[in-house]
């Protein structure tokens, strides 16, 4: 299981991880959320041990500020949740939609939002996002983090 990074903040903090297809706008979007403290970008494969790398945007939030829901209805937003390994121009597998959970209170709260997202009628197609427990996180280069911020950049493909 990925050890939570500590910094500065309280002990009570928690960890999510999300595939959203470019890490780079996923983690824009997730470190303007209040509540969010930390965040980085990777690569996660799952516990299953499955050949899988996904990217990934990896976000330590203090949940008495933001609940891990919300973090989920973010995640609907900033990409499409019904596409097979794709977001828009980026194909692959390691683009696929994914929700990295740390735990059974994750994975029931994950679950419970996927399927309460394919009843709502929203969207057109089925949700293909898949719930998996995380295995590993591997950190991506320097030059990936903030990567937008670094480079002025308002988007990339969300």
């Amino acid at each position: 299981m990925a050890a939570l990074h500590r910094h500065w903040f309280a002990a009570e903090a928690q960890q999510a991880t999300f595939g959203a297809g470019c890490f780079w706008g996923a983690e824009a979007a997730f470190r303007q959320l209040p509540g969010v403290l930390d965040s980085r970008v990777g690569f996660a494969r799952p516990a299953s041990g499955e050949a899988l790398s996904i990217e990934v945007v990896q976000v330590d939030f203090d949940p008495r500020q933001i609940a891990y829901s919300r973090l989920i209805e973010a995640f609907w937003t900033l990409h499409d949740p019904t596409s097979v390994d794709r977001q828009g121009a980026d194909v692959g597998v390691k683009y696929r939609s994914a929700l990295f959970v740390n735990g059974p209170e994750q994975a029931a709260s994950a679950e419970a939002a996927r399927e309460q997202l394919e009843a709502s009628g929203r969207l057109a197609k089925p949700v293909a996002t898949v719930v998996l427990p995380l295995g590993e996180f591997e950190l991506a280069a320097e030059e990936h983090q903030r990567y937008l911020e670094k480079h002025g950049a308002s988007a990339c493909s969300l």
